[in-house]
């Protein structure tokens, strides 16, 4: 309980802001930990534990109907309270320290369509990307202090942008036009280029990573579902390069080092598919599991260290972590998405997660600081 009091504060704020007082949530809370412990089996999943804990317990659905509390909201938050306590007890739970505990979620406002993008130039500073409803490009920005209002930076998108920072006041924005090629918009630090067109047929939104100083690497999903790679080398764009595979969606990319370069999709089974370049030569795809019900965003916060996001079953948002040696399990952050996410990371301990909310908005959630 001392876990989810303090490192899980957004499932209490759900709650409150459903219209439950804080001494029943930690009653509630209380009695399915509890089952979870003495009257599950936990190698079921926690959605099938959630279950036999409502047909035992019959007084908790009679009550949760009595109070008209949202069922939706409910569900989504005890299931993630199991999914805690599962992995509590089988000891995969990290022990409490700073930066480990995630924000509650705020709205950003806006109406966008589809999933945002985010990029960082330096620490303490966001800038987040998405399509309005007139397919213009949005972008709002956290300067350190507050966040700015929305400005429209114009175009006819037809998919969610990506968008990268190799440096220092640098972002590089892309997207999906009418034509279904590729279109890149850059700030250099002084002000917006125009819009550039780089060819291609894209069928997803593009995701864009840095290796190094003025490089870039874009990332699409390409004709019969490919994994198709176009760079800037620092002079010029290189041809478009096909990297194979199956994907059922856009894909996300991220670099941890000069030499390093992390691609994850959906495959076709709706799991999390990976392939990555080690320096010399591009890996096979790999299976990381899950059942994913959008594309997958990616963030590193030091070397060697990967955040995967994705949202998952009941909209939730999930993380699957590679620490420098395994994958961990997934673990539920909860939040209820209408869009993939988007992820970013600023330092060693920080991570920024957005996405489109319950009312079109945009949603954000942090862990560390």
């Amino acid at each position: 309980m001392q876990t989810i009091r303090s490192q899980n504060s957004n499932l209490y704020t759900q709650l409150e802001q459903a219209g439950m007082n804080r001494q029943l949530i930690e009653t509630f809370f209380f009695y399915i930990v509890n089952f979870t412990r003495n009257q599950a089996n936990i190698n079921m999943p926690a959605s099938q534990i959630y279950s036999q804990f409502q047909r035992e317990t019959p007084w908790f659905n009679t009550l949760i109907r009595s109070m008209n509390l949202p069922l939706n909201v409910v569900d989504r938050v005890l299931t993630s309270v199991i999914e805690i306590a599962i992995n509590i007890i089988r000891g995969r739970q990290p022990s409490p320290g700073p930066g480990q505990g995630w924000s509650s979620w705020e709205s950003l406002g806006g109406t966008i369509v589809g999933a945002p993008a985010v990029s960082s130039w330096q620490p303490n500073r966001l800038d987040v990307f998405a399509r309005g409803t007139d397919n213009a490009l949005y972008h709002i920005w956290w300067d350190g202090s507050r966040w700015s209002s929305w400005e429209n930076l114009g175009g006819v998108l037809t998919s969610p942008p990506g968008a990268v920072s190799w440096g220092p006041n640098r972002i590089d924005v892309f997207v999906r036009g009418t034509d279904n090629a590729l279109y890149h918009k850059w700030w250099d630090g002084s002000r917006w280029s125009d819009w550039e067109n780089l060819g291609g047929t894209l069928t997803s939104g593009p995701a864009a990573s840095s290796r190094r100083s003025n490089q870039l690497d874009v990332f699409v999903r390409g004709t019969n579902n490919r994994l198709y790679k176009k760079t800037w080398n620092g002079s010029r764009w290189e041809d478009w390069e096909d990297l194979g595979g199956n994907l059922n969606s856009a894909p996300a990319a991220v670099s941890w080092g000069p030499n390093r370069i992390d691609v994850f999709a959906r495959g076709q089974n709706n799991d999390l598919i990976h392939k990555w370049w080690s320096g010399n030569q591009w890996s096979d795809w790999e299976s990381l599991g899950g059942t994913l019900t959008s594309a997958p965003t990616v963030s590193s916060r030091r070397p060697n260290h990967l955040d995967v996001f994705v949202r998952g079953a009941g909209n939730r948002l999930f993380k699957r972590t590679w620490n420098g040696s395994r994958w961990d399990s997934w673990e539920s952050i909860g939040g209820n998405l209408t869009s993939a996410p988007a992820a970013v990371s600023w330092g060693p301990n920080r991570t920024d997660v957005f996405a489109r909310g319950q009312n079109n908005d945009l949603i954000h959630i942090y862990q560390g600081r």
